[in-house]
């Protein structure tokens, strides 16, 4: 087991990657995203942009990730609920959060 600064590195978590995903949009697209755009969280906070994404939609998803990154119990609306809106009222844009490979990770090499 490696370590780091005296503490054993061991994997005691794990943590789902997610896609976030332009689902569709309802108005009118005033920021230039499409649907199908999307953005990855990977390995607990890597962010990979592949195109464009509103600075706007992704502020509104962010808080959302961390908990949807976590095994969650069968009846927390967190498990069940994966669209997230928007703030902008004219484009009623919808995102979907997908989770991915569910990696295992050392809660030490990350704090």
């Amino acid at each position: 087991m490696p370590e780091l600064d005296g503490v054993a590195s061991e994997q005691d978590m794990e943590l789902y990657d997610i896609t976030v995903t332009v689902d569709r949009i309802e108005g009118r697209s005033v920021c230039g995203m499409s649907v199908g755009d999307k953005f990855h969280v990977t390995e607990s906070s890597k962010l990979v942009v592949p195109s464009h994404f509103c600075i706007y939609a992704l502020q509104a998803v962010l808080p959302l990730i961390p908990a949807k990154q976590r095994k969650l119990s069968a009846g927390d609306w967190m498990e069940k609920d994966q669209l997230v809106c928007c703030p902008d009222p004219d484009e009623r844009l919808i995102m979907r959060i997908e989770r991915g490979s569910l990696r295992s990770m050392s809660s030490a090499d990350l704090t």
